[in-house]
């Protein structure tokens, strides 16, 4: 009688267990928190980059980012004004992206085209209208160095900035760098091994130069180009010697801001690529909301670069290889869950990376809004709506045509959105799915749909998360409130 007693109680124990958890996964809680009226956003406090600390064989790093939308050319532009043109640079980002993904051939996205008319960490900023990133790192470059800020970007190779003498050059916060003041700029020789890792070598040939030239050139018509070369470039507790970058000389297009581009691709040239030996190919960022200006009860965006990268406890999911472009981070997406349960018109045959390089699913620092293949997207917004029943529609916003008047509200309960990954599940946060879009208290469900084969995962998605990439390893991990 007491065994039948303890079953029953371990029964109902189970089953309280079992239901809870089952209406948990159902739906979340999400704080109603509008665009506030004013503008909140600042830049961070400089980092100093040159601390006699300073060590050549530092095995691991990290530096602070920050958010475009901090810079002082839009000081006087409202949070919503903001907003709007964060929406604007990322429809030119996936532009770039699409473009990039359907007609590349070569062997990483530094193809040139001819054009017409030990670790370390450190903060990120959020970037400008460049159509090539959204978050900016303090660094600095050269012998002494000069301190910049770069935009970080997941979907480029080549590392460049802006140089003196300029054909033509954008403006950017800093002063634009001079390698002449430099101890330990070097260009690269026409014909040389590094030359020739870009994709093409040749224009320095036909140009009869001695130097490396390089051209950079993005989906929006914006490019670079200028002299190959080699510098120091100088993080907060840590040197780089002898990186491989772009000395631009002719810089034109949306660039704004910022001095240049750290690239973080997967291809060889990019900057985890070429520092591999030291800080074995493995990065991480943690991106925090971009109305956060690094307050003690908001911690800054940060990136890290080595071994303390790559959380153990993360949930890893392997890359995918494209045989036609390597740039790109390609994960394998099996499905979506929303409200506990798989959306049947979302299945892993929509996001397949095929033999020739068409369709799969990248994920990318530079992309605001998640893109999913139209039918994709539209069986994922169908299920969110069914879900989401109770909740007031409001009247599509922009690229948006899920919406809710959440208005009056202070808190609300929201289906919950898993992406399934090979190798494991990532469940998001009420607020990186369903986002504030005016002051009047209209949030939008922020996923979107593409006619193109290739899907996107956005920084709205990777907001909260540390996201560690390990190259060596080929795999791509998450780890929930890790910032």
């Amino acid at each position: 009688m007491e065994r039948k007693v303890l079953n029953t109680l371990a029964f109902s124990v189970f089953a309280v267990l079992f239901f809870t958890s089952s209406a948990s996964s159902q739906y979340q809680t999400l704080v109603v928190n509008t665009l506030p009226s004013s503008a909140t956003l600042s830049w961070p406090e400089s980092e100093s980059l040159t601390d006699e600390s300073l060590s050549e064989s530092t095995t691991s790093l990290s530096v602070h980012l920050s958010h475009v939308d901090a810079l002082s050319s839009f000081s006087d532009a409202s949070p919503a004004d903001l907003f709007n043109l964060r929406l604007q640079r990322d429809s030119l980002r996936v532009k770039s992206i699409t473009s990039l993904a359907a007609v590349s051939t070569g062997r990483n996205a530094t193809k040139r085209t001819p054009r017409t008319a030990g670790g370390f960490s450190g903060a990120v900023i959020s970037g400008l209208s460049q159509g090539s990133g959204e978050y900016f790192m303090r660094l600095g470059v050269g012998t002494p160095a000069t301190n910049v800020y770069m935009v970080l970007d997941t979907g480029s190779d080549v590392v460049w900035l802006q140089c003196s003498p300029c054909k033509a050059c954008y403006n950017q916060t800093d002063a634009i760098f001079d390698p002449k003041k430099s101890k330990t700029f070097a260009t690269v020789p026409c014909g040389s091994r590094l030359c020739r890792r870009l994709d093409d070598s040749s224009e320095c040939v036909t140009r009869r130069s001695k130097t490396c030239l390089y051209q950079v050139s993005y989906g929006d018509g914006s490019f670079t180009e200028g002299d190959f070369s080699t510098e120091t470039l100088t993080f907060h507790g840590a040197r780089v010697d002898h990186v491989p970058l772009g000395c631009g000389h002719d810089n034109e297009g949306l660039f704004v801001g910022a001095a240049g581009l750290l690239g973080l691709g997967r291809g060889g040239l990019s900057f985890p690529s070429q520092t591999k030996n030291r800080y074995n190919g493995k990065f991480s960022y943690c991106l925090v909301d971009r109305t956060s200006s690094g307050s003690s009860s908001k911690p800054p965006s940060t990136i890290v670069f080595g071994n303390a990268a790559v959380p153990k406890t993360s949930v890893f999911t392997p890359l995918l290889t494209n045989p036609k472009l390597d740039t790109f981070y390609y994960l394998q997406l099996l499905g979506i869950s929303v409200g506990g349960s798989r959306v049947p018109g979302v299945s892993e045959s929509q996001f397949k990376l095929d033999a020739t390089g068409n369709g799969g699913v990248i994920i990318d620092s530079g992309t605001s809004v998640t893109r999913l293949t139209q039918a994709a997207y539209v069986a994922l917004r169908d299920a969110f709506r069914l879900g989401a029943t109770k909740l007031k529609r409001a009247p599509s916003y922009s690229l948006f045509d899920t919406c809710f008047d959440l208005s009056g509200m202070t808190t609300v309960k929201v289906p919950t959105v898993v992406f399934h990954f090979g190798g494991g599940e990532v469940s998001l946060p009420a607020s990186n799915y369903l986002i504030p879009v005016n002051t009047e208290g209209r949030f939008c469900f922020a996923f979107a749909g593409t006619m193109g084969s290739l899907s996107i995962i956005g920084n709205i998605q990777q907001q909260g998360f540390r996201v560690a990439y390990d190259l060596v390893g080929s795999r791509v991990g998450f780890l929930s409130r890790a910032c």
